[in-house]
Formats: C-alpha cells, structure tokens, sequence
C-alpha cells in the first residue's frame, strides 16, 4: 500500500477481519493458547449432562420430556442402570452414616436449635429422602449441621425474646418458617442459575467465620458441660446473651459446677476423640472405619445412667421425648408476636452458608470418583429438600462433610445410599426414641463440641499457609471476622463475612486489567509487558502501548480513564499519585485488543469519551488486533471513525510502530521543506 504527505510508503499486513498471522513473533506476551477470532469453549469441555439438553431434530415431545426429566430429576438417570452390585456398597454406607446422623440429629436439634429432638430426626428424613430424588452428588449426607442449627437457634432464641414468648409450638413455628424460607431462597438461587457463589465468598472470610463459631459454640455448651444450665437462667444468661457474657459466667461461678455432669461431659469427649484418634492411626484396618464411636457413646451413656440412676444425682436427661406420628405437610400459622419477615434475612444466611459447603463436599468427591455435579441442580435439590422439610417440621439441612466422609470411606456407590440411611432415621423415629430417655444431655453436648473442634483443627493450616505467603490482608480479614462473630453475633459475623466478600469481589471486577508494554532491547517487533521485565522492556519515547488484559463493560470501564492517565505520566500503577511525572509526554496511543473478547454500550461510550479526550490533546489513537464481534459496535457507535478509521486499525503492534514512525519520518520531513 503506497503512502504520501505523511502517510509514508510501506508495505505490511494491514488488519483484517478475518484472520490475524499469530505465528510471526509478535508485539506481546501471548502464549501458546491463542484467543481466536471466533467464538470458543466448547471444544474444550469435557461431555456433560448439559449435552442432553440440546435437541435433535424431529425430536418428538414425549422424547425431549424424558430428556429433561432425567436432566433435572436425576432419580430417574441412575436408578433404571441401577447394578445391584452397588446395593451391598450402597446399604452398608447407609446403615454407617445412620449410625451416626442419628445421634448428630438429637444433638443439635435439642443442644443447638433449641426444639425437640425428633424434629433433628425430620431433618435428616425428609430432605434426606429428596435430596436422593433430586441430589446430582452421590457420597453427599444431608442433614442438620451444627453451625446451621446454631443459626436457628439463635434466631428462635431473638424472637421468642423479642415477643416474651416461651411457648414450645412458637419456637416450633419459627424453625419451620425458618426451614422453609432456606428452601425457597435456596430454589431460587437455583433456578436463575446463581451456583456460582460459592467461587465468590472469600475462603479467608469463611475461615475466620467458621472458627469463631466454633468457638462460640464451645463456649455456650460448656454451660451444659458445666452443669451451670439452671445457674445461667437464674443470672439470665440465655441465647440473647453474647459470647464474652457466657464466658464471664462460666469463669465467675466455675467453683458451683456440678461434679457429676462435668465428669460425664469430658470423659464422653475424650471416649470420642480418643475412638477418632486410634481410627486415623489404624486407617488400614477396614472394620474399625465403620465403627460409629458416636453411637457407642450414646449408648454406653444412656445404659449408665439407666442402670446407676445419674438423673436423680441431678445429671440433666434427654427425658421423655415428643411422640411420633404421620401428619400431612402444612405451612404452620404465623406465630403471635413474631415478625415472620424477620426471619427471612436469617434464612439467607442459612442458604448461603449452608450451599457453600454443601458444594464444596460435592465438587470434591465428584472429583475424586469423576462425575459431574451442576451447583445451579445441588442448589434446586437443596431447595425442594427444605421446603419439604418445612412442610414436616424440620430443620434446615444441607451437605456434612464429616458424614460424607463417612459415607464415601464405607463404600456409597449412588444416591441410594442416603435414600438408606433416610429410611433407617424414619425407623428411628418410630421405634427407637423412647430408648433414648435416660440420654444424658451433658453427652449431647460433648457430641456437638467435638464436631466444633473438628472446625476449629482446619484454622491452624489455612493461618500458617497465609503468614507463609505473607497474605496479610487476608489475615486481617480473617481476625475481623473471627472478632466481630464473637463479640458481637453469629448473625453480625455471618453479614461481615458474606459482604466483606463481594465487595472484595465487586472490587476486583471493577478494576480494569490494563497493562503498559515496552519494547525489548535490539528488537522491532517484539513487545512486552514492564512489569514482568523491569529494566529490561523498554519505553518508547512519545508512545503508550497498552494491553487490554478483559473484555470491557459497564463495571470495569468507571476507573479507565484515571488508569489510562496514571500509565501515561508514570509508567506504573504503583507508584503514588502525588509523585512527579516519571514519562514525557506522549503524541500516539496504541490499544492492544487482542484479549477484549467483548465489549458493551456503555464501556464502548467511555472508549469514544478517551479517544476525544485524546485528540484534543493532539494525541492520536490506534486500535491492534480488533475483534470482529467489537469491530461492528466501533463501527455504530463512531468509536471507529473518531479513532481514525481504517487506516488506525493494525493486525499488529509492531505494524502500527513502523506506522507511527514512518508518519513522525515524514512530518519532520515535511517540517524541515518548509
């Protein structure tokens, strides 16, 4: 192409639309993995349940509705190839978690949630059996979870504190209506395809979240452990009552402690994680992984005290326990006094932080078998499992990882096995809650503080894994929410830790990825980012070469233009606004685009705002490696012409160097006739 008056003559391969020389030794840091000009993706996953979705033709109605029934109720894809083979596996793994879930279930039903124990027992029936209809994991246990019946509890402790109401049926109303909101929040995070929250809360935050409730959970059982329970209701330390007031009484009155029940808390504590202990010791010998150490307490203690008559030396029982009976679902009336919508922003917390969990069991034991699992299908699952759980008097259940772990090491081939274990639990509820009368409630809470240690023993990892990398904002966020959870509230570290997330998420995205490229040493056409070679990349006197790291839109393109300017008077994002200039000024802008896979109106409207920004400077615009997808939207939006046109779109970095050159060549020229 022949140039004159400042349009030099040259010869180089202008932009094309339809395809870009990305073998030539280019102007950036790209990698062997190209972005093509076309749109990319699925030739690289991996087959997947999605691909029943998509429709062959003169596929017939009745075709494409099993096609999504056995999409979106997996029941129906795994149980018609059901080998009964895996029904050995699959009962023995059910009957192990039974073992355990069982005793979970009064725990933290009657310790944490302050209801009846057979309603622990509905929990981990009802969703149970629906998480086996419509769960995509198949080593996942659902049923109640102690930091999630904590939060229920907590919540029908405010109520029933707020309304002056100590009626059994209103703590009993509120669970349900708690129960049912989950579900319903939890659905609906499902069906608009929100299962990517889970990548959006910050592990830091979660740690120091999950600690302090451990340690608030520790804390409020020691009252029980002590046996100070009736001590702490005279003074009127209740559920209302912060962490650091329950820790004041327990060490202002530790001389009243009751003998008996201490002796029985602690030793029923140092029988479990003594059983845990020769467990992972022994982990070669299969039998003893199967042996359910919290149902051997359970039993050993209730027999005791049975037979040595504890509860009349005034160690607290479980007593005698509400009777079961099949009832029709229903949605229990709101109870007086108590601002049912109150509740909702409880149940939020409860969904989000259950799901949380839940998915991260899942992904990790689909990974290890290789299956897929849908985060949109879990959440949907664990939707309909705690509405219905609502609908018979649940509490709210999601994924336990210690269980599943259980579940996993006992063999679970499918669903079927929690389908199992669901059964078992409704024999229980049947037949075995009367046994359980003479229960010390001091075991009860033993079980729940060696479950809140069990959290507690992953903190010491994560903290030396982040003061090893020296990840100090993480370990500050950590510590807020770790104190605000235990001198404030559950609830106020739950809102610090799921906030303080996506801000730092909405930060991050708000924050453009731009980068300035020098040029290296004894080359032309070879360009790099300065940041990765410092003292090595070089600046081009007069121009500013950047690189657009991420498609632009409406959340990343507000700080663009401070970032633009700060690149062109300091070369560097780090250094301090307040610092002179460090660059000469500039009379050419190059956009690198290469990796802009898209971009939208309004980041298109602050692109036309920065080239006219530009130009009435005197400075010009050039655009390299403009996708065809973004080339239309330049074209309609004026972006293209105010640019320059044609003439300012380069297939190349080094291509639009040799142009600049060539016209700063011939303007000098021109400069030196006249």
């Amino acid at each position: 192409m022949t140039r004159s008056n400042g349009q030099s003559s040259r010869t180089s391969p202008r932009y094309s639309p339809v395809h870009v020389d990305s073998s030539e030794s280019e102007d950036d840091t790209t990698t062997n993995e190209r972005t093509p000009f076309v749109k990319r993706g699925r030739a690289y996953q991996q087959p997947d349940d999605d691909e029943e979705l998509s429709m062959t033709p003169g596929a017939d109605i009745w075709s494409t509705f099993k096609t999504r029934l056995r999409y979106y109720v997996p029941v129906f894809r795994w149980l018609p190839h059901y080998s009964i083979d895996s029904l050995g596996h699959d009962f023995i793994a059910g009957l192990t978690v039974a073992c355990l879930i069982i005793p979970q279930s009064l725990s933290y039903a009657t310790a944490l949630a302050r209801l009846e124990p057979v309603h622990g027992l509905y929990s981990a029936f009802v969703p149970g059996v629906i998480y086996a209809i419509f769960g995509t994991s198949r080593q996942l246990s659902v049923g109640p979870e102690a930091l999630v019946s904590m939060l229920v509890g907590t919540a029908i402790a405010q109520q029933q504190h707020a309304s002056g109401s100590t009626d059994p049926k209103t703590a009993l109303a509120i669970g349900c209506f708690i129960t049912l909101f989950v579900g319903l929040f939890t659905f609906f995070l499902g069906f608009v395809r929100l299962g990517f929250l889970d990548s959006v809360l910050s592990r830091a935050l979660l740690r120091g979240f999950i600690t302090a409730v451990a340690v608030v959970v520790i804390i409020e059982q020691s009252i029980t452990l002590f046996g100070l329970k009736a001590l702490a209701e005279e003074f009127g330390i209740g559920e209302q009552s912060s962490t650091v007031e329950k820790l004041v009484f327990i060490v202002e009155h530790f001389s009243k402690i009751h003998p008996l029940t201490t002796i029985v808390s602690f030793s029923s504590i140092v029988f479990l994680l003594s059983f845990g202990s020769i467990k992972k010791r022994l982990n070669k010998v299969p039998v003893l992984q199967f042996i359910p150490e919290i149902l051997l307490c359970v039993i050993l203690y209730t027999v005791l005290t049975a037979i040595f008559r504890w509860d009349k030396d005034g160690l607290a029982i479980l007593g005698a326990t509400k009777a079961a009976r099949i009832q029709l679902p229903s949605i229990p009336a709101a109870p007086e006094g108590v601002n049912v919508r109150a509740l909702f922003g409880t149940s939020v917390l409860i969904s989000i932080i259950g799901f949380v969990e839940s998915i991260v069991i899942t992904k990790q034991y689909a990974t290890k078998h290789n299956y897929s699992v849908s985060p949109n299908r879990e959440l949907v699952a664990m939707g309909v499992a705690n509405v219905a759980g609502g609908l018979f008097q649940a509490i709210p259940a999601f994924g336990s990882l210690s269980r599943s772990k259980i579940n996993d090491k006992a063999g679970a081939r499918t669903q079927l096995a929690g389908f199992i274990t669901a059964l078992i639990v409704l024999l229980a509820i049947f037949f075995l809650l009367p046994y359980f009368f003479y229960l010390p409630k001091a075991v009860l809470a033993g079980i729940i503080c060696v479950a809140a240690l069990s959290l507690l023993s992953e903190a010491p990892h994560d903290i030396k894994f982040m003061w090893q990398i020296q990840a100090w904002s993480d370990l500050g966020l950590l510590l807020l929410t770790f104190i605000a959870t235990i001198s404030v509230s559950v609830e106020a570290g739950t809102l610090i830790a799921i906030a303080l997330s996506f801000l730092l998420v909405i930060k991050t995205s708000t924050y453009p990825r731009i980068t300035i490229m020098g040029r290296m040493p004894g080359t032309k056409g070879k360009f790099r980012p300065i940041k990765d070679y410092p003292g090595i990349a070089e600046h081009i006197d007069g121009v500013l070469i950047i690189k657009v790291e991420e498609g632009l839109y409406f959340a990343n393109t507000g700080q663009l233009k401070d970032r633009l300017h700060r690149l062109e008077v300091f070369g560097d994002m780090s250094v301090h606004p307040s610092e002179e200039a460090r660059l000469n000024p500039v009379s050419h802008v190059i956009f690198d685009v290469e990796n802009m896979p898209y971009l939208d109106a309004s980041a298109a409207q602050i692109l036309l705002e920065i080239v006219e920004a530009y130009h009435a400077r005197h400075i010009k615009v050039y655009f390299v490696k403009l996708r065809e997808n973004s080339r239309e939207l330049f074209i309609n939006s004026e972006l293209l012409d105010r640019a320059g046109g044609e003439a300012h779109l380069f297939g190349r970095t080094a291509d639009a160097m040799e142009y600049i050159e060539h016209e700063t060549l011939a303007l000098n020229e021109n400069e030196r006739q006249v």
